[in-house]
């Protein structure tokens, strides 16, 4: 499942397909970096500022949700071009 029914931009995101927990994807911040070009400090902050989805840990490694991530990614797409902030 995504987070978008708490997101205050849902109404501007593209339906999210209802994904099982089995179907989504874990992705590490190195692939997310990867990416969008921007410094995994960057993100942490962004974190710690309650503005990009938290890690999901496993032991000692934190993974994100693909479609959260690709939520928080749409955001700023639609945010870019003068949509919802």
């Amino acid at each position: 499942m995504t987070t978008t029914t708490a997101n205050p931009f849902s109404s501007q995101l593209p339906k999210p397909k209802e994904v099982s927990l089995l179907d989504d994807q874990f992705i590490s911040m190195k692939f997310i970096t990867k990416l969008t070009t921007l410094s995994d400090k960057w993100f942490y902050k962004l974190i710690q500022e309650g503005e990009f989805p938290k890690p999901i840990k496993f032991g000692r490694k934190s993974l994100w949700l693909k479609t959260e991530v690709e939520d928080w990614l749409w955001q700023r797409v639609i945010e870019s071009r003068g949509g919802v902030k």
